[in-house]
C-alpha cells in the first residue's frame, strides 16, 4: 500500500467516526460523497437504520386474597390456591418494576431485500427466576426477505388480540408463545401466511398413580419439531386469522422392571383470531382456540399430557392422554379521546381432564378486567386497573376467586439511527 492508498483510508476512518457522532449527538446526517469510494452504489439508495426503543414502568398494587408469592405481581388462574389457605394470608401489596423493558432494532438493506433483526429483553423472571426482577429474553431473531429465524411470536399465536392493559401476563385463554423456530412468509403485509418449524416441547401430569407405579424411568422424546402456521386476511376494517400446530409426542420407559410404560400422542390445534376496527380508537378483540396436547402455548400454560389407567393388562397398567383444551379471548379496547382510554373483556381457559389426575388438578381459569388510562404527553402512560381472577379444580369441589387493583407509570423511549436515502 502506497502512501495515498494508506492516506486514502485514514481519510476514510475519520469521515466515517466524525458521520457516527454527528448522528448520536446533533442528530446530523452523513452527506459526503460516498459513492466515489463505494463503486456501484447507487445515489439515493435505502440506509441501514438501528433503533433503540423501550420503557420503563412501575406496577403497585393490592391483592384481596391469595396467589403464589413467585407471580404476585400478575394474574394467573393456575397460580391461585388449589386448596384452602395455601398460599394464607388474604391481602398483600406489591410493587414492581418487572414489565421494563430495552429492546434494539437494526434494518440494513441487501440485494436480497431488507435484514431485520431484533434483541430485546424485559426484568420478568420465570423458571428458575420466578419472582425475581432480573434478565429475561424476549426476541433474539433476523428476517431477510421472505426467511426468519431464531426466538420470535409463534406463528399459531396472534399477538395483537392482546388488550391495552396494565397487568403484564395478560388473558389465560390467549395462545401466548415465544418460541425458537425457523419461517417462511411467502406473503407478508396486512395480509399474510406464514409457515414454521418450532422448537418441541411438552408437559404432563403424572397423577395420583405416580406414587403406585415409578415414573422417573419415563423420558420424553420428540421426534420431529412442532409445525405451525397462519394465513392473515387484512382489510380497512380490521382482520381475520386462522392458525394450526401439530406435534408429535413420545415416551420411552427405560426401567428394567415389568412395566412398560412407553407411548405416544400427536397434538393439534386450530386457532381462529381477529381484530374489527368499529373507529380509529375503538377494536374489538376475539380469539377461539381448541385443541389437544397445546396447552404450552397459551398464555397460562396448564399439562399437555394426563394418565388414563389400562385396566387388565399388567405391562402397561397406565396410559397418557393427549388433554383437551379450550381458550376464548373477547375484549374491547376503547379510546375515549386522545388523552383516555380504557379497555374490558373476558377470558377462558378449560382443561378436559383425565380420570388418572388429581382431584386438584387445574380444571378451568377465568380472567376480567376494566381499567382507565391517561397519557398527558406522548410516550407517558398512567392508569388504573381492576381485575379478576378464578381457578376451578377438577372434582374436588374447590375454586378460589381472586380480585386486585393495580396503578402503573410507564415512560417510553426511542431513538433512531439513520434510515434516510
Amino acid at each position: 500500500m502506497n502512501i495515498d492508498q494508506r492516506n486514502g483510508v485514514y481519510r476514510a476512518l475519520w469521515k466515517g467516526a466524525l458521520c457516527a457522532a454527528l448522528l448520536l449527538f446533533a442528530g446530523g446526517e452523513c452527506r459526503a460523497q460516498e459513492n466515489a469510494a463505494q463503486p456501484g452504489k447507487k445515489a439515493g439508495a435505502p440506509k441501514p437504520e438501528f433503533k433503540i426503543y423501550g420503557f420503563a414502568m412501575m406496577d403497585a398494587g393490592y391483592d384481596f386474597n391469595q396467589v403464589d408469592p413467585d407471580w404476585f405481581d400478575v394474574v394467573q388462574p393456575t397460580k391461585l390456591p388449589s386448596f384452602q389457605n395455601e398460599f394464607a394470608p388474604d391481602g398483600t401489596t406489591y410493587f414492581s418494576v418487572r414489565q421494563t423493558r430495552f429492546g434494539v432494532q437494526a434494518d440494513t438493506p441487501t440485494e436480497l431485500g431488507n435484514l431485520m433483526t431484533i434483541f430485546e429483553f424485559e426484568l420478568f423472571g420465570v423458571g428458575d427466576d420466578a419472582g425475581q426482577t432480573t434478565f429475561r429474553l424476549r426476541h433474539a431473531y433476523g428476517e431477510l426477505g421472505q426467511f426468519g429465524a431464531e426466538q420470535y411470536w409463534s406463528p399459531f399465536m396472534d399477538i395483537d388480540v392482546f388488550p391495552n392493559s396494565l397487568e403484564y401476563w395478560g388473558p389465560p385463554g390467549m395462545v401466548f408463545f415465544r418460541n425458537i423456530q425457523f419461517r417462511w412468509m411467502p406473503i407478508k403485509g396486512d395480509t399474510r401466511l406464514t409457515f414454521a418449524l418450532e422448537r418441541p416441547g411438552a408437559s404432563s401430569d403424572n397423577g395420583r398413580f405416580s406414587e403406585a407405579i415409578r415414573l422417573d424411568d419415563v423420558k420424553e422424546k420428540f421426534p420431529m419439531p412442532d409445525i405451525s402456521g397462519e394465513f392473515r386476511y387484512g382489510k380497512e376494517w380490521g382482520y381475520v386469522e386462522i392458525a394450526g400446530t401439530y406435534r408429535r409426542i413420545e415416551w420411552k420407559d427405560l426401567g428394567t422392571d415389568e412395566f412398560d410404560l412407553s407411548g405416544s400422542a400427536n397434538g393439534w390445534g386450530l386457532n381462529f383470531s381477529s381484530n374489527l376496527k368499529l373507529a380509529p380508537r375503538n377494536v374489538i378483540k376475539f380469539q377461539a382456540v381448541y385443541g389437544k396436547a397445546i396447552e404450552n402455548y397459551l398464555n397460562d400454560a396448564s399439562i399437555d399430557l394426563g394418565i388414563v389407567p389400562n385396566r387388565g393388562d399388567r405391562v402397561r397398567p397406565l396410559l397418557a392422554k393427549a388433554l383437551p383444551v379450550l381458550g376464548i379471548v373477547a375484549f374491547y379496547d376503547h379510546g375515549w379521546s386522545e388523552r383516555f382510554s380504557s379497555s374490558f373483556g373476558y377470558s377462558l381457559h378449560r382443561i378436559t381432564n383425565t380420570i388418572g389426575q388429581e382431584d386438584d388438578a387445574f380444571n378451568r381459569g377465568d380472567y376480567a378486567l376494566a381499567n382507565l388510562l391517561y397519557y398527558p404527553v406522548p410516550d407517558v402512560m398512567v392508569g388504573g386497573q381492576f381485575q379478576y381472577g378464578r381457578r376451578k379444580n377438577f372434582r374436588d369441589g374447590f375454586s378460589a376467586n381472586d380480585y386486585r387493583i393495580q396503578f402503573s407509570f410507564k415512560y417510553k423511549f426511542s431513538f433512531t439511527l439513520g434510515g434516510t436515502s
